[in-house]
């Protein structure tokens, strides 16, 4: 049978033959597989042997004291953990090593791989609090509310400023060409959409700074907080990014107290763990119809709660990021790119002839339509240079007010 050893080093697999031989006999094998000396031993079943720090208090520890009772007698079988406490150094068995030239040498792939993954909570965020435009918010999740009608999965990528103490605000949400689906939620990204929406925030002032996404109705009746399709895909993203403020909220319809229901925000980032475990290719991205979405599963074991798994609670991967609001600098009463009805300039005609008592700065001071007017202007210049002017609301030059009144007039 195979139990496992946990000392100082890490966890270790001692193999045994015998479930009946005794604690003396246990030590012997432990000196000859893991190198620890028999007179240098101390074991527990109690994991608090490994904090114990003094000769008196390590000599507490006395369940595994007498060399003549049979390990089984203190319960412990195939899989169990038992705990070690040594003095002194010794030679750990390692992997096969070749040399590698004059610089030393190197283990393989398999080895480095074969090295446990220990899964632990992140407690602290990088993102000091996420702050919402009130008006960007509203206008996705009155979308999804009252035309989705939380039936199907929609997504976006969120765009504002970071501070210094690592304060998100968000000041408008561009939303991708995708496809929904009760479960799953598919980014069809165009990345010449997407260089225009760059070039937007590049002139606004602002970056891309996290993903937001909506769960169903059908979700919410199970018990999860992210399933594992969306952790993956909230994984993929933020490692895609450079910055470590990267947030992802969620929105979701919880039931109130009166019975009704009412729409509900929260942020995460996904844990540095979790970035590194996506990066170094751990996950699972393959899902089966039939896997428990509350679970991610890795390619390889982990050690999550002193056990060796391939499953690994969600919740683990999550960093809660607190969320507040504000008022932003930009309007958002603007139709919405790729949704059910496609924008046109008849839609420029009728938002500039409703606020033509507006300067008129203001009047295209919305990110959505920009990202219309982006489609017929330079990428390069005249874009980054028209939301400049949004930026600083600076007087916007004669030439572009022409253009654009000439396309509106054009629908």
């Amino acid at each position: 049978m195979l139990i496992r050893i946990r000392s100082r080093d890490g966890l270790e697999r001692l193999q045994i033959d015998n479930p009946n031989i005794t604690i003396a006999q246990l030590k012997t094998l432990i000196e000859s597989q893991l190198r620890v000396p028999l007179h240098n031993q101390t074991l527990s079943t109690n994991q608090s042997l490994l904090i114990a720090k003094t000769h008196p208090e390590i000599s507490r520890f006395t369940d595994m004291s007498n060399p003549q009772t049979p390990i089984s007698a203190l319960g412990i079988a195939h899989g169990s953990i038992i705990y070690l406490a040594y003095e002194g150094e010794r030679t750990v068995a390692g992997p096969q090593i070749r040399p590698a030239g004059s610089f030393g040498r190197k283990m393989t792939m398999d080895d480095l791989i074969a090295k446990q993954m220990r899964i632990t909570r992140q407690e602290n965020p990088h993102c000091e609090l996420v702050s919402f435009d009130r008006d960007a918010a509203n206008g996705f999740q009155h979308y999804v509310n009252e035309t989705l009608a939380f039936a199907v999965k929609r997504g976006g990528f969120m765009y504002g400023t970071v501070s210094e103490e690592g304060k998100v605000e968000v000041d408008f949400i561009y939303e991708p060409p995708q496809q929904g689906t009760e479960e799953s939620l598919i980014l069809l990204r165009d990345p010449d959409e997407e260089k225009l929406v760059e070039a937007i925030a590049l002139g606004l002032g602002m970056r891309k700074v996290g993903f937001i996404f909506t769960q169903t109705i059908g979700q919410t009746k199970k018990e999860y907080t992210l399933s594992n399709r969306e952790i993956l895909q909230a994984v993929e993203l933020q490692a895609e990014s450079d910055l470590k403020e990267w947030v992802t909220v969620m929105v979701k319809l919880e039931v109130n107290e009166d019975g009704g229901a009412d729409v509900h925000f929260e942020a995460f980032q996904m844990s540095d763990l979790c970035v590194k475990l996506f990066k170094d290719g751990w996950f699972e991205t393959e899902i089966a119809g039939d896997a428990d979405p509350k679970l991610s599963k890795m390619k390889k074991e982990v050690v999550v709660g002193g056990k060796d798994t391939k499953e690994v609670d969600n919740d683990f991967f999550l960093v809660v990021v607190k969320i507040f609001d504000h008022q932003g600098p930009l309007s958002s009463t603007f139709p919405v790119e790729n949704r059910n009805t496609m924008v046109t300039m008849r839609n420029l005609k009728n938002h500039l002839d409703r606020t033509k008592n507006f300067p008129f700065v203001k009047r295209i001071s919305d990110f959505h339509l920009l990202l219309l007017l982006a489609r017929y202007l330079d990428v390069n210049s005249d874009v980054p240079a028209l939301a400049g002017c949004v930026h600083a609301q600076a007087t916007i030059p004669e030439g572009y007010q022409i253009l654009i009144d000439s396309m509106a007039a054009s629908a």
